[in-house]
């Protein structure tokens, strides 16, 4: 076990500027990632992520050489943790305009591990939450720092066998977990929903996605509702940390898996075999 250690714009500390833009008005980015015997796991994807972002924000791009060695420092003698890395536009005068282009402010932090309830396993209970998303493209995909529906999503419960939270967008659509991406099994067909409107487009929902379509999958990017989930024959939930997840039962819905898993099972074991996921 290690504590959290934190750098911030290259140096060892644990506070930012009270004027910084992400602490008024969640002006700014994160990623999470996996930390691997040491490494920080899918390290372009997440960054490449990270660059699209600060261009949707009009951010200045993030300097790939400063955060890689904050991140081989924090990642170093670490056998298994998680990184995060958050970006902000930097201290700025009140109002929500910019007052000029200003530096961008950079943490990057590492975490034990977390330790999941042991009710979580390879199958898990989720519940669909009241909760909804709202619907604004320009925000849609990349990972913002304003996570106040997902904080509140993940107040409606406190059973410890509930590993997640299914959200749905103001219109009813099942978009993602409140942590993580969702797919289904749906007439053969792999299923996940559209994020053109809200959502987190996931690094490993990008794996999941291009892995399928290698094995002939037929995958299908799409609105989802509630009628399709409960038609499903598999779902599972991934995301950087977990891996996959395959639900067992949505508890709301009054409706449970029968335990097949056949075409999650050989997308997992394809993850694995590429190296994505670990062993």
């Amino acid at each position: 076990m290690f504590t959290s250690r934190i750098i911030v714009n290259g140096t060892a500390e644990d506070s930012v500027a009270a004027l910084d833009r992400g602490l008024h008005y969640g002006d700014g980015l994160f990623e999470t990632l996996a930390i691997l015997d040491g490494a920080p796991q899918h390290w372009d994807s997440h960054i490449e992520r990270l660059e699209r972002g600060c261009s949707r924000l009009y951010l200045p791009s993030p300097q790939r050489d400063r955060l890689l060695v904050d991140a081989k420092r924090l990642c170093r003698g670490v056998k298994r943790g998680v990184l995060k890395i958050i970006l902000t536009r930097g201290a700025g005068g009140r109002g929500y305009r910019p007052s000029s282009p200003g530096s961008l402010t950079r943490v990057v932090m590492s975490f034990p591990w977390p330790e999941l309830p042991p009710q979580v396993g390879e199958w898990v209970t989720v519940r669909l939450c009241d909760t909804r998303l709202g619907l604004n493209p320009a925000l849609a995909g990349i990972k913002h720092l304003n996570r106040l529906e997902q904080v509140l999503a993940q107040r409606e419960w406190a059973e410890p066998d509930i590993a997640e939270g299914l959200m749905r967008d103001l219109e009813g659509n099942v978009i993602e977990g409140t942590m993580s991406n969702l797919f289904i099994v749906l007439d053969g067909r792999l299923i996940t929903p559209d994020l053109n409107r809200c959502g987190v487009a996931g690094i490993m929902r990008a794996f999941v996605l291009a892995t399928a379509q290698e094995l002939g999958i037929e995958v299908v990017i799409a609105p989802l509702g509630v009628a399709d989930l409960l038609r499903a024959t598999e779902a599972f939930l991934c995301n950087s940390l977990i891996g996959l997840w395959s639900i067992r039962a949505v508890v709301d819905l009054d409706m449970s898996f029968n335990g097949d898993r056949a075409l999650t099972a050989k997308v997992l074991l394809a993850l694995v075999n590429k190296g994505i996921l670990p062993r």
